[in-house]
């Protein structure tokens, strides 16, 4: 399940990548992306768990492939992970996986609590904090993430409470190789874990970091695989991604979004919704699918600039049908 992104990063270092899809879960406009940069790509019912690990099977023998990543998350993970241990492409056995997912909290963690995202990459057993990244959200009383910041405006203490109870837990798990995404919760008596997966982080957070501190995640997890440990320099300024915030329904009409993908501190747009196409309203998993990224000196400059570009985006939606 790479991303695009993820996929030219690493042919650009020289890597052949067979990059592997079920259908129903890759985006329409991303497909050709993956395709274009990836050697092949398959495209199995991730559903048909003996399927998936024979097509898994078939292409690290046919192609003498040197390791299997999993890149993104849900019930595919663990079959992966098992048919790459038994054939001997992942240096992380799948006890691994079970343990990340058991660890998992978020029902005991109330909405109005602040959440970070960790970013940390595993290099033979070692673990490098690569950055920490707050959530914005739309408040009381539904408290739906809106965007990130890059870096989170925190204290020397909190980072280092923070990443340590993030190194603990891959330390716990058995993780010795690869990325990690890891939510955590700032509760009044210290940080708590609330998720810990195995892949980059969503929402373009790899971007907000190379925006931030020209440090490149995506590139970086290929580099890991030959043993190369992360140097992540400090932040030099801030890096914002905002979600559109659409309501429930049918798009009619859209302008503007030429507009801001020239705006000089814009680094990426997206609006991938035609006239007609559904429209996932906030907190719909799948409407962090459209978003502006932005850099600034300050937290609230990057605020700004986001406001500006959702106030650029001029959309009809039309209500859908109750």
């Amino acid at each position: 399940m790479p991303s695009h992104q993820l996929v030219r990063k690493g042919t650009e270092l020289g890597f052949r990548i067979w990059s592997m899809w079920d259908p129903k879960q890759l985006e329409a406009d991303f497909a050709p992306r993956v395709q274009e940069a990836s050697e092949e790509l398959l495209l199995p019912d991730f559903a048909d768990e003996t399927g998936l690990r024979d097509a898994i099977e078939r292409t690290a023998r046919l192609h003498r492939i040197d390791a299997v990543l999993h890149c993104g998350h849900g019930d595919s993970v663990l079959p992966v992970a098992r048919e790459a241990w038994k054939l001997g492409l992942s240096p992380n056995p799948p006890a691994v996986y079970q343990r990340l997912r058991s660890y998992e909290g978020d029902d005991w963690v109330p909405a109005e609590v602040p959440r970070v995202s960790v970013e940390s990459l595993t290099v033979d057993g070692t673990h490098h904090i690569v950055g920490i990244t707050a959530q914005r959200t739309t408040g009381s009383p539904h408290f739906f993430v809106t965007g990130y910041l890059h870096p989170a405006p925190l204290t020397d203490e909190e980072h280092k409470a923070i990443g340590a109870v993030v190194e603990e837990r891959l330390t716990a798990s058995g993780y010795r190789s690869g990325p990690a995404h890891t939510q955590v919760a700032l509760l009044p008596y210290g940080p708590r874990i609330v998720s810990c997966r195995t892949h980059l982080g969503g929402g373009r957070i790899p971007l907000l970091v190379e925006i931030a501190c020209g440090f490149d995640m995506e590139a970086a997890v290929f580099a890991g695989l030959q043993g190369s440990v992360p140097v992540v320099p400090s932040p030099s300024r801030y890096a914002e991604v905002g979600f559109f915030a659409l309501p429930d329904g049918h798009l009619e009409t859209c302008t503007g979004t030429e507009d801001i993908a020239v705006t000089p501190w814009v680094h990426g747009a997206r609006f991938p919704y035609d006239i007609g196409d559904r429209v996932a309203p906030i907190g719909d998993p799948r409407s962090l699918r459209a978003y502006v990224v932005v850099d600034g000196d300050t937290p609230e400059l990057t605020r700004e600039r986001v406001a500006m570009a959702r106030t650029d985006l001029v959309a009809v939606v039309r209500p859908a049908a109750r």
